[in-house]
């Protein structure tokens, strides 16, 4: 399976980006991320077999719990690699610093909740970002960063992990179809 832990926004901050980004989404030459599809990735897991993903599920759950809840906002913008030569254009998260180190443990726990399970995870440093868009190939994309730079969505509490599998290939235009597997939640907070 082909999996990844997430922070979904609520549907009111997906529907305020999504509505920020709608009128823009002619102008740019770019592979848009449907709504849906808007998360921010704490670990991606490229290939866990079906027998590691109880153990995972149980693992990510206990590394949620370790964590309490905050405050953030898709807020700000930019590039990779950078706007000279983007490939993918992001949108930043907004958290006073309690939640920014929240954050930061979050997606080191669920890193290590793989690591511990055998499954393998990438390597890439955390930068915290939810992917917008696409480039078929390199460009300079300043402008847009400038664009998003200008952005603030409204404030949202991160209150869960949601493990997500991606199934390639399978939604709208070809993308991925995006299927919950889990939502497990910070300290002191009941899904119930």
């Amino acid at each position: 399976m082909r999996l990844f832990a997430a922070l979904v926004p609520p549907e009111e901050a997906v529907e305020h980006l999504d509505g920020f980004l709608e009128a823009r989404r002619e102008a740019g030459p770019f592979r848009w991320a449907g709504a849906e599809q808007l998360h921010l990735t704490l670990a991606f897991y490229a290939d866990v077999p079906d027998r590691s993903l109880d153990e995972l599920v149980e693992r990510l759950g206990a590394a949620a719990r370790r964590r309490t809840p905050f405050v953030a906002r898709v807020a700000g913008g930019g590039a990779f690699p950078d706007v000279a030569r983007a490939r993918v254009l992001w949108a930043g998260l907004d958290t006073d610093e309690t939640g920014a180190e929240q954050l930061e443990a979050l997606a080191q726990g669920c890193r290590n909740a793989a690591a511990r399970t055998g499954v393998p995870v990438d390597g890439q440093r955390f930068r915290p970002h939810v992917t917008l868009a696409r480039l078929g190939r390199p460009a300079e994309v300043t402008r847009w960063v400038r664009l998003l730079d200008g952005y603030a969505g409204p404030s949202w509490t991160a209150d869960r992990v949601t493990l997500v599998e991606s199934h390639l290939g399978e939604g709208p235009r070809r993308r991925p179809r995006y299927e919950v597997v889990a939502d497990l939640p910070l300290a002191g907070v009941d899904l119930g």
